[in-house]
């Protein structure tokens, strides 16, 4: 069954955007009906200070989830999600500027083979302020994450709903699913999309969430590399500490015994006694880390692989 023919939920965060939702949902329905799409439309406040629920509340038909407070995007993102019961969830922004008319292109790339198709927007449409600091948040998603697509940062994707079976989103995250979807074996596309101009509220986009999600990314650098191995990870720095430390003290012994150097003054035996520490420090580190991992994928009952297919021949 091609994924124009499965029922699909749209899931769209919104935080403060009263201007903006009402034609967003016309289009939506108006895509729906073009194409012969059947599924759900499901808003997310983002604990909105302005008359955004009331607007809600005018349409229909609508899925509303309401939190009580602002916890940020992905948050939402995560609420909406796990409200949809689509075959396929289409996640967008709420401020109008990702154009649901793209979404039939992005479930026909999805028929392609892929579980994930990325929305890019090559001709963006917002400030220079914002595209300055999404292009350096791009180049260090880049660097650490390498999930081999040109606009992580796109809210309009479109996903198999298996693909969030174990999967939970909290801090910045929404802009790493396609990374963390790589990382557990999932197919990730892409495809260019329309990118239109915001005509209502403001952005939300600014150098606190820059630095929140550089400390995600260094997060999902570090699951995607070493969640089933972290030993490695310590257990290396530690071993690599520990001869450093071994190498600084067996150069303190020569130049004391060979040629009568006195150490009493210098600060490197210290060091070398610190550095082996350090290592062992790092070592027990690794140990415990590879004990947590392991007790948190045996509560999941789940393994740090993904089965794609069983087949049986008999």
């Amino acid at each position: 069954m091609k994924s124009r023919e499965k029922k699909i939920s749209i899931v769209v965060p919104v935080f403060n955007e009263e201007g903006s939702i009402a034609k967003l949902h016309q289009e939506i329905k108006i895509t729906f009906k073009n194409n012969n799409l059947d599924g759900e439309i499901i808003f997310v406040d983002d604990g909105s200070s302005d008359r955004t629920v009331e607007e809600f509340k005018k349409l229909s038909p609508i899925k509303i989830v309401i939190f009580r407070k602002n916890f940020g995007q992905t948050a939402a993102m995560d609420a909406g999600i796990k409200s949809a019961t689509g075959e396929i969830i289409v996640t967008m922004d709420g401020d109008g500027q990702n154009d649901p008319a793209d979404i039939p292109q992005l479930l026909d790339k999805l028929d392609e083979g892929f579980d994930v198709v990325s929305g890019w927007r090559k001709n963006r449409k917002d400030p220079w302020s914002k595209k300055f600091l999404s292009r350096g948040a791009d180049k260090l998603r880049r660097y650490l994450i390498n999930d081999q697509i040109n606009d992580s940062g796109c809210s309009l994707k479109v996903y198999k709903k298996e693909c969030f079976e174990d999967v939970d989103l909290y801090g910045e995250m929404h802009r790493f699913i396609p990374a963390i979807l790589k990382i557990q074996g999932f197919k990730i596309g892409e495809a260019v999309v329309n990118h239109r101009p915001r005509i209502s509220g403001n952005t939300k986009y600014n150098y606190k969430r820059l630095f929140k999600g550089f400390l995600d990314a260094i997060s999902v650098w570090f699951w995607g590399k070493f969640s089933a191995r972290p030993l490695h990870l310590f257990g290396g720095l530690g071993f690599f500490s520990g001869i450093v430390g071994i190498i600084i003290l067996i150069w303190m012994a020569i130049d004391r015994i060979f040629f009568g150097i006195p150490l009493e003054s210098r600060i490197w035996p210290m060091i070398g006694i610190f550095m082996i520490l350090i290592g062992i420090q790092l070592f027990i580190s690794g140990l415990l880390a590879d004990i947590s991992i392991k007790t948190y994928h045996q509560s999941r009952n789940e393994t740090h692989y993904k089965i794609k297919e069983r087949i049986e021949n008999s």
